[in-house]
C-alpha cells in the first residue's frame, strides 16, 4: 500500500479524511476504492481479453475465444461472454449491447452523422473502459472533446455504478460546456442523475447507435492510446499506484503529446487557445 495512503489517519481529531486526502493529493474516491476482484485464471484471461479487443475492436466473443485457444486457455465462448460483459467490452459492429440501458431510462438518437466539427466545445463524449491490476481491475471514465483531443476531466472506479461518472462530467463542466454531450446507451449515461445535469446545462444529449462504438470512435482511439502508452506497460499494484501512473499520463497526453490532426500541437494548447483551428487545413483560421 502507497506511504501517503497510510498517513491518513481514520480517528484524527481535527481532520476528516476528505481534509487529509487533499492535503495529501490523494483523491478521497482513491482512498476507499479497493480492485475488483476475481480467481487468478480469470483475471489472466481478462488481461489476453483486454489487449484482443484494443488490438480488434471488431472481434467478438467468437473470435476472442479463438484466439485465445490459439494462446493456450481452452476456454468456450461463454466465459469469453461473461468475462467481456464483466469488464464492460463489447465489438464494435451491430448486435445486443453488453451494457443495456435502464428500462426505463430514455435513449436519446444519434446527431453526430455528418455532423462539421471545426472548434472546441461543439461535441464532447464519455466513455468507459477497464482498467487491468496486478490482482484485480477497475474502471476509468473520461470526457473527451471532439475537437481538440483534450481530456476535461477523468474517474477510477471499482463499480460500473454511475457515482464517477457524474464526478468526472461535473468537473469537465467546470471547464466549459458543450453544445452536444454523446455517449453510449449505458444505463450509466441513460440514468436520470446522469441526463438531468446535462439537460439544466442546456447541452444536447447524444447516444450511439446500439452495438456501434465507431459512433464514439475518437475516445475509442484515445483508450488506445492510453492503454499501448501506459497500462500495458505497467503492472498497477494497487489503485493508488492506477492513478497515480494514469494522472502523469493524463497531464503527457493533453500538455506534451502531439497530435497530426492538430498541425503537431497538444491537446491543451488548441482548447485553451482564443484561436480557431480548422481541422482540415489543420491550421489557425
Amino acid at each position: 500500500m502507497n506511504t501517503r495512503r497510510l498517513l491518513i489517519d481514520r480517528e484524527h481529531k481535527t481532520l476528516t479524511i476528505g481534509q487529509q486526502c487533499g492535503l495529501l493529493e490523494v483523491p478521497r474516491s482513491t482512498y476507499y476504492y479497493e480492485p475488483c476482484r476475481d480467481d487468478s485464471l480469470n483475471l489472466k484471461i481478462m488481461r489476453h481479453i483486454d489487449e484482443i479487443y484494443t488490438m480488434h475492436p471488431y472481434y467478438g466473443s467468437r473470435r476472442i475465444a479463438w484466439v485465445l485457444n490459439s494462446r493456450g486457455f481452452m476456454v468456450g465462448r461463454d466465459l469469453v461472454m461473461t468475462l467481456m460483459r464483466r469488464m464492460g467490452i463489447e465489438a464494435i459492429y451491430a448486435k445486443p449491447r453488453l451494457s443495456d440501458p435502464h428500462p426505463n431510462h430514455k435513449i436519446y438518437p444519434y446527431l453526430l452523422r455528418g455532423y462539421e466539427i471545426n472548434s472546441k466545445d461543439q461535441v464532447w463524449s464519455m466513455d468507459i473502459t477497464y482498467i487491468r491490476m496486478k490482482s484485480g481491475f477497475l474502471y476509468l471514465a473520461a470526457v473527451i472533446d471532439w475537437f481538440c483531443r483534450y481530456i476535461l476531466a477523468w474517474r477510477l472506479s471499482n463499480s460500473m455504478d454511475v457515482g464517477f461518472c457524474i464526478e468526472a462530467l461535473k468537473e469537465a463542466l467546470e471547464a466549459g460546456k458543450p453544445l452536444i454531450f454523446n455517449t453510449d446507451q449505458g444505463a450509466q449515461f441513460t440514468s436520470l442523475d446522469f441526463t438531468g445535469i446535462l439537460e439544466r446545462n442546456g447541452i444536447k444529449i447524444s447516444m450511439d447507435g446500439r452495438g456501434r462504438a465507431l459512433d464514439n470512435v475518437f475516445i475509442e482511439r484515445f483508450w488506445r492510446s492510453v492503454k499501448q502508452e501506459e497500462v500495458y506497460l505497467k503492472d498497477y499494484q494497487d489503485g493508488l499506484e492506477a492513478y497515480q501512473g494514469l494522472n502523469r499520463y493524463f497531464r503527457f497526453y493533453n500538455e506534451e503529446r502531439p497530435h497530426m490532426a492538430l498541425n503537431y500541437m497538444s491537446p491543451a494548447i488548441v482548447y485553451r487557445s482564443k484561436k480557431i483551428y480548422c481541422k482540415e487545413n489543420k491550421g489557425e483560421i
